[in-house]
């Protein structure tokens, strides 16, 4: 029977709070879209359909949190949302 160890990474994670689970979502969106690398493979591919539902659920996010975020976290929200959703119909449409 083999030991299954976890390993610990050689760096501090950031403390989570809405803002990092939103930039999380939008480094998720971003491999989705092609745009970086997929850490776990090194490599670089296009799924829109991934890209699309991470898109929609920041989306859902900024709907179920009106109200309840800080100036900040509001202009995150706003903000990543604009730029991946104009990522998004740029790589819709082959460019």
């Amino acid at each position: 029977m083999t030991e299954n160890k976890q390993t610990q990474p050689d760096f501090a994670m950031p403390a989570i709070n809405f803002s990092t689970f939103i930039l999380s979502l939008n480094s998720a969106a971003l491999v989705h879209l092609g745009v970086e690398t997929d850490p776990t493979t090194g490599t670089r591919a296009v799924n829109l359909t991934m890209a699309k539902q991470t898109i929609d659920i920041l989306a859902m996010m900024e709907e179920k949190t009106k109200g309840n975020l800080t100036e900040d976290e509001k202009r995150l929200v706003t903000h990543l949302i604009y730029e991946l959703r104009l990522l998004y119909v740029k790589q819709a449409k082959g460019n």
